[in-house]
């Protein structure tokens, strides 16, 4: 918003100029600067409301009400992606840019830039495994609704997803799916739009697949529903319609060291011995992009995705790999969830 003049007012404005400016703007938010036109914070009619009910009337001033520390960009090191992540994840929907002086050059409104960035594209999440692996958090509440800090692991893989600028979901549930359905609702509480298909017996991490054929069009992500990680999801994209690819499957290195000494033998020979060695190999992450062509290949049964990637692989598909380096973590036990809270709250990392 480069027109924001109209919605800035002086630090010892009115409460009554303050309002006024508010309804100007019609963004919801002033912007108070003092007399050299320099950023002293902002003011939103949240804000004068709970200065009414400490005792203030509509001719007082309003600098006592100004957030003094609100979430600024300045123009010298702007990073437009990260500052809306850090927007988007405090429910912040403006955010004033400032000159190298101080002074406000431009108002980021978060809701445009996502309108601007949303994607049709659908994603599918598989959240119908019992995580019996988890018992007894999971004997009553379903994997993918076990929280991990203050939300559910779902909640921060559809709002992941929505920074993202997906928007379009599809969840294939299956166990104690109502708690999942009545969460989230159609997800317009969260700003997407969320569609439910459940299995009536397990179908694996690809069978579901078989159900939805009709609604998946254009390429779609899939990911697992106990997945937390920070990738960027458009750049995963982007790499699979660069290779042309039919199917993408989203790698994470992992490495092994031995605590022993490995033997090599020559029949009865020992041949070499090296002390603890390290392996290194990839992991099939949980998270993959498919071309609807795919979806042939799937049966009406129990069916996994790595079964569903052997076979196009078998049938001369192009099949490819996205290495990922970001955070990344399969909470499958329960060492893998006390991981996952740990470093949410040291950290949050995910």
């Amino acid at each position: 918003m480069k027109n924001f003049k109209k919605l800035t007012i002086k630090q010892n404005a009115t409460i009554k100029e303050a309002f006024k400016a508010i309804a100007k703007g019609n963004i919801k938010i002033a912007i108070a600067v003092d007399n050299k036109n320099k950023l002293i914070g902002t003011l939103t009619d949240g804000d004068i409301r709970r200065g009414f009910l400490k005792g203030l009337n509509i001719n007082d001033s309003v600098y006592s009400l100004i957030n003094k520390k609100p979430l600024i960009g300045k123009v010298v090191n702007l990073n437009r992606d990260k500052l809306l992540d850090i927007a988007i994840s405090k429910s912040i929907e403006q955010v004033p840019i400032v000159d190298s002086g101080g002074k406000v050059i431009e108002i980021i409104l978060t809701n445009e830039i996502l309108k601007r960035k949303e994607k049709s594209n659908k994603v599918v999440i598989m959240a119908g495994g019992r995580g019996l692996r988890l018992r007894p958090l999971t004997k009553n509440m379903p994997k993918p609704m076990l929280k991990v800090g203050n939300k559910p692991i779902l909640q921060i893989i559809v709002e992941r997803f929505k920074n993202n600028g997906y928007v379009n979901f599809i969840i294939c549930v299956n166990y104690k799916s109502l708690i999942i359905q009545n969460y989230f609702g159609d997800g317009s509480k969260f700003g997407v739009k969320i569609e439910y298909y459940k299995e009536k017996k397990r179908m694996g991490t690809a069978g579901s697949l078989s159900l939805i054929k009709k609604k998946l069009t254009e390429n779609f992500i899939v990911i697992n529903g106990d997945i937390l990680t920070n990738l960027d999801f458009e750049k995963m994209f982007d790499y699979h319609k660069t290779n042309n690819a039919s199917a993408t499957m989203c790698i994470k290195e992992y490495n092994i060291k031995l605590p022993y000494g490995e033997i090599k033998l020559n029949q009865k020979k020992i041949k070499s011995i090296d002390e603890k060695p390290q392996y290194k190999f990839f992991v099939n992450s949980g998270i993959y992009i498919l071309d609807p062509k795919s979806l042939k290949l799937i049966p009406k049964k129990f069916y996994d995705m790595p079964e569903l990637f052997k076979n196009l692989i078998k049938k001369k598909y192009k099949v490819v790999s996205f290495p990922l380096g970001e955070y990344w973590l399969d909470i499958g036990r329960m060492d893998d969830y006390k991981k996952a809270n740990r470093e949410y709250k040291n950290s949050h990392s995910v």
